[in-house]
This record gives C-alpha cells, structure tokens and sequence, in this order.
C-alpha cells in the first residue's frame, strides 16, 4: 500500500477515536464525510458510495465486513477497525435518519 494511503487512513483513525469521546454521532460521521460526504449524501460524479439513507442492519454488516477483511477496499478496512461497535450501531443509526438528496 501506497505510503500516502496508508498516512491518509492513519489521519482518518485518529480523527474518528478522538470524536467517538463525543459519544455524539454527529461528531463521528463528520470523518466520514471526507469521502462520502456531508451527512453521508455523497456526490453523485464522485465515485463513493452515499451512506444516507441505508438500512441500519446494511451499514452494520457492510461495516463488519470490512473490519473482518471479508470486505475488499483501498481505505475503509483500515478505517473500520478503529471503530468500536457501539460507534458502528450509533453510525448506522445516525445514517438511517438521513435522507438521501
């Protein structure tokens, strides 16, 4: 893996674990807006997938499945990881409530 790869998703890790101390779910999808963007809504040219708008138990087994590597990604199995799973569930809540545009 590319070293500036590996220094963005390190970024990204250490951002989501000082939010998660929020315990506000807000706090915590703002890391996830880089790439997906604001609220989840991403855009639709840019090649992320939105997260608004997903079924909670969908967020939560996409997420796993990432933390497991049964899931493939350039990043977001190294970003999965540094999340607890209370963290995941306040997420996939928190992304459920969103509408998608």
């Amino acid at each position: 893996m590319k070293p500036r790869v590996l220094l963005f998703a390190a970024t990204l890790l250490t951002a989501a674990s000082g939010l998660a101390h929020a315990q506000d779910a807000r706090y915590v999808a703002a890391v996830c807006a880089n790439c997906h963007g604001t609220d989840g809504r991403a855009v639709t040219t840019g090649g992320m997938p939105g997260l608004a708008g997903l079924s909670r138990p969908y967020f939560i087994e996409q997420m796993n499945a990432f933390k497991t590597g049964k899931r493939q990604a350039t990043v977001m199995h190294q970003i999965a990881k540094g999340f607890t799973d209370s963290e995941i569930s306040a997420l996939a809540d928190y992304f459920a409530k969103q509408r998608k545009q």
